[in-house]
């Protein structure tokens, strides 16, 4: 699985406009009649690092756990610069820098972002797009937290992948804290006894599994205790795997992909409790957990959680012959409305195979949805949800952090670096491979 390379090529003169924020910003100015969860998205995102809290977007309401990184204060000079100043910045200090510096940006990075990016796609392929750069002694991620961990954990120790804004946390990734898991498998212990002994057929009590969209800390539980890790791409091939090695699967951190993985596999809905690390046996009955065949984590991504079956409804009604593509992330009863559901990698592959003119209705990151809109002017692609209401976290990664991360390297100083330690990256690690091995 390859990253996109991406192309600076300008887009038509009436093409539709990629940038989200730019929208935002009409939005506050008056000059757009359309709709944002929060206006303080206009802001820069300079203005919310010293408060508590994931920031205006879509995991505004989410807790955020005590200890979150926060990012220091950015230079004034970056806080007050255009941006067309800003991108003048950052193209001369990467000329500058070549190929001692590879910048990655996620499809959900803010298109003022991704224009600078040399690699584009979701974590699992731009962790291996930092592979491909071996000689590169800094890797600048433009994403969140956990994805620069990954890639700390798969790029060599010399090399220093940076973090554009400390304060790019997941709220998803941040619902399953290590201390809860830690917690959870002891109680499992309770249930199912000694979770590391085979039965007759070879198969343990159950076996760990973890989304790419975790901190280092779970994936090296899940490589301690015979786990393995998943993508939104290849979750159903690893629980095969799962299954082949374990009786039952404790899968983290988000609830919708687990389910809907496990349902398309025939796994019955009734054998799939949920578990909430706040309540003992994480509210289930011990027969229930005997039962079980996947536990699913309480934990759920704040941006598809918006997506509803009449928004999908909706858009049917008011476009005959649309074409719905959601993403796993999203709730089990969005997902059977949809006509299909799959990685924001397959979303972009799908609406690129498309021949004919399509209107396609997408249920994904409203910075994806927006560009692939500007990118295919022969289709008409909207975003399910009519609020503008961006991942809050990814929306923390601005240009002019961008630049002041650049700038410093070019001064010979690295800033906000993502250092996995070595007692967790090792166990971690092993569950990369696993994934890595277990080809769809």
């Amino acid at each position: 699985m390859s990253a996109t390379i991406l192309t600076l090529t300008p887009p038509p003169a009436d093409a539709v406009d990629p940038s989200v924020d730019h929208g935002i910003q009409a939005i506050v100015a008056g000059a757009s009649t359309a709709e944002t969860c929060n206006t303080e998205l206009a802001a820069g995102p300079w203005d919310f690092d010293r408060r508590p809290g994931y920031g205006p977007g879509s995991s505004m309401g989410d807790v955020i756990p005590v200890g979150s990184p926060r990012q220091g204060e950015l230079p004034a000079e970056y806080r007050t610069a255009g941006e067309d100043e800003l991108h003048a910045r950052i193209r001369a200090a990467k000329q500058t820098l070549g190929s001692r510096v590879v910048v990655l940006g996620h499809f959900y990075q803010r298109e003022e972002v991704v224009t600078h990016a040399d690699y584009v796609g979701d974590s699992f392929q731009l962790a291996n797009a930092a592979l491909e750069h071996p000689d590169a002694e800094a890797i600048v991620f433009c994403g969140v937290h956990f994805m620069a961990e990954t890639a700390d954990l798969l790029s060599r120790p010399e090399q220093a992948v940076i973090l554009p804004n400390l304060a790019a946390g997941c709220s998803m990734a941040d619902m399953a804290s290590i201390d809860e898991v830690e917690e959870c498998w002891e109680q499992l212990a309770d249930v199912y006894g000694d979770l590391e002994a085979p039965d007759a057929d070879g198969r343990v009590p159950v076996i760990p599994v973890t989304y790419m969209n975790s901190s280092a800390a779970i994936k090296g539980f899940v490589g301690r205790h015979g786990g393995i890790v998943c993508t939104s791409s290849n979750a159903r091939t690893v629980l095969e795997w799962a299954f082949a090695r374990g009786r039952r699967v404790l899968f983290f951190p988000d609830q919708h992909l687990g389910r809907n993985t496990a349902k398309a596999m025939g796994v019955p809905i009734a054998q799939m409790p949920m578990w909430n690390p706040r309540k003992p046996l994480g509210g289930s009955t011990p027969a229930e957990l005997a039962d079980a065949r996947v536990i699913l984590w309480h934990g759920f991504c704040s941006v598809h959680r918006r997506f509803t079956v009449d928004q999908i409804d909706k858009a049917r009604a008011e476009h005959p012959g649309v074409r719905v593509i959601v993403h796993p992330e999203c709730p089990m009863a969005v997902v059977d409305a949809a006509d299909e559901a799959g990685s924001t990698d397959y979303i972009r592959k799908a609406i690129a195979a498309a021949t004919e003119p399509t209107t396609f209705a997408i249920g994904t990151e409203i910075n994806l949805v927006q560009r692939l809109a500007a990118q295919y002017p022969q289709h008409r692609i909207f975003c399910l949800d009519p609020v503008v209401c961006p991942c809050s976290t990814m929306y923390r990664i601005h240009p002019g952090y961008l630049a002041w991360v650049l700038e410093r390297l070019v001064a010979g100083e690295v800033v906000n670096r993502i250092t996995v330690p070595a007692d967790v990256a090792d166990p971690a690690r092993v569950a990369l491979e696993r994934m890595l091995a277990a080809k769809p």
